[in-house]
């Protein structure tokens, strides 16, 4: 039994008329005929009844042709699935990740993903969120992970990922320790460092202003592990997200009264097809285990 025999069997009793059969599936009217009739042979009985030009499936046939077409169904689930392999190996997928984001669970999911898609190429750059934006509208990235805000979910497509907390980063026995929270208030007047490349430091220092809460900036950086180290050399405390810091050493406490946290989401260009690439990483994004 050859797919070429399946295929003119499903083709003449769509049709029920040879020749249509024959030039759907570019083969001449004698080499469908025969192939057709090899098939019955096979089978035992015949599949059509033939008068004259005209066909009719036979109770036989009838009793077969689901059985037919679902194995023309699998052969070609299985083409496409050796097709989207290659595909996924040949075209690489561009991912860009907020500067701010923690790498240590972002290279867990890099890594499980990497498992099961063994020889793909990826390519990881970091940049700001307007840089990121950017570089999606320009289609330089494929995907981005950053930052959920309500201006991407109208411009792009969101895919949630995780949440998680801002803390509080102090260095070792700094007073505030003690506490198993901190809330916001009591950081007031304290010696603080600022990281500048935050997304959200806006909206952490409009609610420090809102409950009148004054912060000294000691130490200002765009670069997260220098913002780390100056904390750890006692410089002052830090707000960063909960699964950012990567220093060992360094005291954290939830940020209290008010809490503050982000959501993290695959961002991609609506309306523009994903390669089987690109798919197959957001599908892995969506299904992986994430923290909290």
């Amino acid at each position: 039994m050859e797919m070429s025999q399946i295929r003119y069997v499903l083709a003449a009793a769509k049709h029920l008329n040879f020749t249509k059969a024959a030039a759907e599936c570019n083969v001449s009217q004698p080499a469908l005929t025969k192939g057709v009739k090899t098939l019955e042979d096979e089978l035992g009985a015949p599949v059509f009844h033939r008068e004259g030009r005209r066909i009719l499936v036979s109770e036989f046939g009838k009793s077969m042709l689901p059985h037919l077409q679902h194995i023309a169904d699998e052969a070609e689930a299985t083409r496409a699935l050796a097709q989207n392999f290659k595909l996924l190996e040949k075209v690489p997928v561009r991912l860009g990740v907020l500067s701010t984001i923690g790498h240590v669970r972002l290279a867990r999911f890099l890594a499980a993903f990497e498992k099961q898609h063994a020889g793909m190429e990826l390519s990881v750059s970091e940049a700001s969120a307007s840089d990121l934006k950017d570089q999606l509208t320009e289609g330089d990235i494929d995907v981005a992970f950053m930052t959920m805000s309500d201006e991407l979910q109208k411009d792009f497509r969101v895919q949630p990922l995780y949440s998680e907390r801002y803390i509080v980063v102090f260095p070792p026995e700094h007073r505030l320790g003690r506490l198993n929270a901190v809330p916001l208030k009591e950081l007031s007047g304290e010696d603080y460092v600022d990281r500048l490349i935050c997304e959200m430091r806006e909206m952490v220092m409009s609610v420090c202003q809102a409950e009148g809460v004054e912060l000294y900036a000691r130490f200002r950086s765009e670069r997260e592990d220098w913002v780390q180290a100056m904390v750890l050399a006692g410089i002052g405390f830090a707000f960063m997200p909960e699964y950012s810091v990567t220093l060992p050493g360094l005291l954290q406490r939830p940020l209290v009264e008010p809490s503050v946290d982000r959501t993290i989401a695959a961002i991609t260009v609506p309306g523009r097809k994903h390669s089987p690439a690109v798919g197959a990483l957001m599908r892995a994004s969506h299904s992986f285990g994430w923290p909290g």
